[in-house]
């Protein structure tokens, strides 16, 4: 957990204690994601966002960035920031995801994405729908090959298509069983090239803390993984001390340059709405 100094100067004249936790959530799906409930749309997460005070989301679905427009601009008229993401599938069934400054950036990815992508039909009436929305939820299109399957490349070679191409590369859900680093190939190497680690939000202080003990070595955040809206709430987000909730300053944080930092989650559970 970063020691935070208060008086120490940040780049744009605020002081440290002056700056308030922003929070943020790197890891929501939309109905463009099978396995998502339908009630995530545009408006509705955006609005659901609104009510738990969460200030930047990423929308990362599965193994495409088309639902991101629409959450973009579902954000803009509420204040709310929304990065464009993908989370990829491996080779090894690991997933990465991947969070891109705007939109085009991850578009392009997920062009990249797609092209390795195994051409297996979807089964609806098994996986679920794949629907491409637009800021209102009208349905533009819906995707015929299955997203919840691994591509033709490596975690490795996911990890640095995602920083060629400007991204942030985060490992998600460390804890789980399934579809993790940890839980595919065991140990997490200390030169991983990722950028921050995901522990989800149903461990318990003691749990995250001894994750921590493990892993001391990149930044460790709490996402939801929303497949419901019902997932979205502070207590499955991470604070972040920053400027403004953007791109550049959750790189900041990050890195822990400029005062900026990633707050230990499990530690700020109480209300911080200032």
């Amino acid at each position: 957990m970063p020691i935070l100094c208060a008086g120490n100067s940040t780049s744009s004249g605020l002081k440290i204690d002056q700056m308030h936790p922003l929070w943020v959530d790197l890891h929501v799906h939309t109905v463009l994601s099978p396995c998502a409930e339908l009630e995530m749309g545009a408006p509705d997460i955006i609005e659901r966002c609104r009510q738990e005070e969460i200030d930047l989301i990423a929308i990362t679905d599965h193994n495409s960035a088309r639902n991101a427009k629409a959450l973009i601009e579902a954000g803009k008229m509420a204040g709310i920031t929304v990065l464009p993401g993908v989370e990829v599938q491996s080779r090894e069934d690991i997933h990465v995801v991947c969070i891109f400054p705007e939109i085009e950036k991850a578009l392009s990815f997920g062009e990249w994405v797609w092209g390795l992508l195994p051409k297996i039909p979807n089964r609806p009436d098994i996986f679920g729908m794949q629907l491409v929305i637009d800021v209102q939820n009208n349905i533009i299109d819906e995707v015929e090959i299955l997203l919840v399957q691994g591509i033709e490349a490596t975690v490795d070679e996911i990890i640095r298509k995602g920083h060629s191409m400007g991204g942030l590369v985060v490992l998600p859900h460390l804890d789980r069983p399934s579809f993790s680093y940890t839980a595919v190939l065991g140990i997490l190497p200390e030169d991983v090239e990722a950028d921050a680690l995901e522990l989800s939000c149903r461990l318990s202080g003691g749990e995250a803390e001894a994750w921590r003990i493990k892993l001391p070595n990149l930044p460790i955040i709490r996402s939801s993984d929303a497949h419901f809206l019902c997932d979205i709430k502070r207590k499955c987000a991470t604070p972040v001390l920053a400027d403004a909730p953007t791109f550049d300053e959750l790189c900041l944080a990050l890195n822990g340059e400029r005062g900026r930092a990633v707050l230990w989650p499990w530690a700020l559970d109480i209300d911080l709405r200032i």
